[in-house]
């Protein structure tokens, strides 16, 4: 995660589209987090599906991803805004 403001960050993510189940897979080449998707890699719907999980998982709105790079690539730079308004979370995930 490389943070430019106090409330903006970007993080790397590498997603793998056509998954089982969407969900977190850990880390990939130590650098990228990885993702997996349900949707396929059409049209844009797994970059919709994305945004869609990432904002589920932290619970900012949707319009605060962007991703910056990685369009058309399963290796992509996403920035997110609104930090500043992340609560902690009150229990562990499970």
């Amino acid at each position: 995660m490389n943070c430019t403001t106090k409330n903006s960050c970007t993080i790397q993510v590498r997603v793998q589209p056509n998954a089982k189940r969407s969900g977190w897979l850990g880390m990939w080449n130590n650098t990228h987090y990885k993702i997996a998707l349900q949707a396929p890699a059409i049209d844009g719907k797994a970059n919709t599906a994305l945004i869609q999980f990432l904002a589920k998982e932290t619970g900012l709105p949707k319009n605060a991803f962007t991703i910056l790079h990685g369009i058309n690539n399963r290796s992509k730079i996403i920035q997110i805004n609104g930090l500043d308004k992340l609560e902690p979370p009150t229990e562990p995930r499970k």
